[in-house]
């Protein structure tokens, strides 16, 4: 197996950055190595040690001494979504699927396989980079014990205190309602898992689930689509005939 890591460090303006990025490991799989070349250098600025996989095999041995992995979904022989579900059934690690399809279906499957985030090439500097510190961010919380860090949900661009109860999206706050708040909660909570309709109305609401209870966890979704995706960004995702999760 042919593993290379490099390490390019630069100035960050943010302090918390500089910590956060300190020894912090991004595996880049990918079989294009123009790909690796361009993930290599923009990530390898900002202070990542870039480890690099060729094909799925190589990205499964390799994930467990990562703090994330960028995973594309078309390699030669076994697919990146493959790989997605051994690396699962060793780490909890953040992966990111980086691929040119964008169809929801391919997303469901992502998702499905372990998947915690989902780029569409071509992509931008400035995109990959903020999920890439949202995902290795969340990932750091989640492994501290202790009880204050535990109060603090960390997804994507979002930020949750669950002490507080308030919602950020790019450090703004935004107004939900407290039964909105406590959808968005339930969600974000249990990545991955599709809720059906039932379940979220007896959940939040603590009353029997009735035909049209249905239209009120709706209208609530609706809301808070609404409130979070004015930046055009996809948080809570519907399952045909299943229910809703986040993506």
């Amino acid at each position: 197996m042919n593993r290379t890591c490099y390490t390019v460090g630069r100035k960050t303006e943010n302090r918390m950055d500089e910590e956060m990025q300190e020894r912090q490991r991004i595996l880049v799989a990918d079989d294009e190595p123009e790909i690796r070349e361009v993930l290599r250098m923009m990530l390898g600025s900002e202070g990542y040690e870039i480890l690099e996989a060729v094909n799925a095999q190589e990205a499964v041995e390799q994930a467990e001494g990562a703090d994330l992995v960028i995973l594309d979904i078309m390699m030669p022989g076994e697919s990146g979504i493959q790989a997605c579900t051994r690396i699962r059934e060793r780490t909890n690690v953040p992966i990111l699927f980086l691929t040119a399809k964008s169809g929801e279906h391919d997303k469901v499957l992502g998702f499905s396989a372990g998947g915690d985030d989902y780029l569409v090439k071509p992509f931008s500097y400035m995109e990959l980079l903020s999920r890439v510190k949202a995902l290795i961010r969340r990932y750091r919380v989640y492994q501290k014990s202790d009880e204050k860090t535990e109060k603090l949900i960390f997804y994507r661009d979002l930020t949750i205190d669950q002490e507080l109860q308030t919602v950020q999206i790019h450090g703004q706050d935004v107004t939900l309602t407290e039964m909105e708040y406590q959808i968005l909660l339930l969600l974000i909570s249990n990545p991955r898992k599709v809720f059906s309709v039932k379940e979220i109305y007896e959940t939040i609401w603590k009353e029997m689930f009735f035909p049209n209870s249905g239209n009120t966890v709706m209208v609530h979704i609706r809301n808070i689509r609404r409130k979070l995706e004015k930046n055009g960004e996809s948080y809570i995702q519907n399952i045909w005939g299943r229910g809703y999760c986040v993506n």
